[in-house]
């Protein structure tokens, strides 16, 4: 690769000690910045010497229409110019250079589909088929699995949350989880009393069994693999498992599902959309707004059934409004 210049080096620095920013994230972007690299030097738009701090606007579009030749997706081009945007933005704000060329530059429309949800009589029948499981074996295994919906349910956690909580969490108010999620950042969540039984009877029935041979764990769910505690693959297939067992498709569930159902329904019972936010651990109110569909829905409902024009409590007359 050509000379890239030392300003990627200084914008993964400030991702990874400004933004807190993850393995996966600083390698997401590595991968989306250095194919504008390549294909500039493909290009050959710019001069020899000369690196992607100096492309301009026409790059960038060009850049993006090459994409959309290739049959990339809308949806990886937009994230790509994502990358872009906050690479020039950082090279703007540290005054490396005058402006930023795809700061006005429209990514491919990618629409916003709605996430895969699972209802609340799915959601009975998971936790329904999880008590008949921990109740008939009293096994370890499906003592965990209990817990382990529960949790996702009542929480709203992501998967790498949940599987990565330490077992200090035990030891502090069990109707209160902190939970450290992206960016290093701690949210304090509230927990139901059914999950709290839940918990702590995986903990003094069931956790024993994860434990390394002679040895304790720092994990709430400690597992023998690398990392030390359950990954988030076997969380996955112990809820596709689950989903067998209670009869519902297990091609529509995933931690993440749960986690999404754990919104939906909070805001379909009239949660407040901020609340929404702050439990989820979302930066940015934009990010719960894929909900609003559901806002729309309540509030459709409520009108319709305490509207006093539908409840039949204001004669019709002439349709005209009176002044009082």
């Amino acid at each position: 690769m050509a000379n890239r210049g030392p300003f990627l080096d200084l914008f993964f620095e400030m991702l990874r000690s400004e933004r807190g920013a993850a393995r996966n994230t600083l390698e997401a972007y590595g991968r989306d910045l250095q194919g504008f690299q390549r294909f500039l030097e493909q290009s050959e738009s710019l001069p020899p010497g000369d690196t992607m701090a100096q492309a301009d606007a026409t790059d960038i579009r060009a850049y993006l229409a090459s994409l959309v030749d290739a049959g990339l997706s809308a949806r990886s081009a937009a994230r790509k110019l994502s990358a872009l945007k906050q690479y020039f933005l950082f090279l703007q704000q540290d005054d490396l250079r005058s402006d930023n060329p795809a700061r006005h530059i429209d990514g491919p429309k990618t629409g916003k589909p709605l996430p895969k949800l699972v209802t609340e009589d799915q959601v009975g029948r998971l936790i329904g088929a999880a008590q008949e499981q921990a109740a008939a074996a009293q096994s370890p295994t499906a003592l965990r699995t209990l817990a382990m919906i529960e949790l996702l349910y009542a929480t709203g956690m992501r998967a790498t949350e949940l599987v990565s909580l330490p077992i200090a969490v035990a030891a502090r108010d069990p109707r209160f989880l902190v939970v450290r999620g992206k960016g290093n950042k701690e949210r304090m969540i509230p927990v139901g009393e059914p999950a709290q039984a839940a918990l702590q009877r995986y903990i003094d029935d069931g956790r024993f069994a994860f434990l390394p041979p002679g040895r304790e764990s720092l994990f709430l769910f400690p597992d023998a693999g690398k990392a030390g505690h359950l990954s988030r693959q076997k969380l996955g297939t112990t809820l596709k498992a689950l989903a067998i067992a209670a009869n519902v498709d297990p091609a529509i569930l995933s931690p993440h599902v749960l986690r999404h159902a754990f919104a939906s329904h909070l805001l379909a019972h009239g949660a407040d959309l901020r609340a929404v936010q702050s439990l989820l651990g979302h930066a940015d109110i934009s990010t719960t707004q894929i909900y609003t569909h559901i806002l729309d829905e309540r509030l459709k409902a409520i009108v319709g059934a305490a509207h006093p024009l539908n409840l039949g409590l204001l004669s019709g007359g002439d349709g005209l409004a009176q002044d009082h």
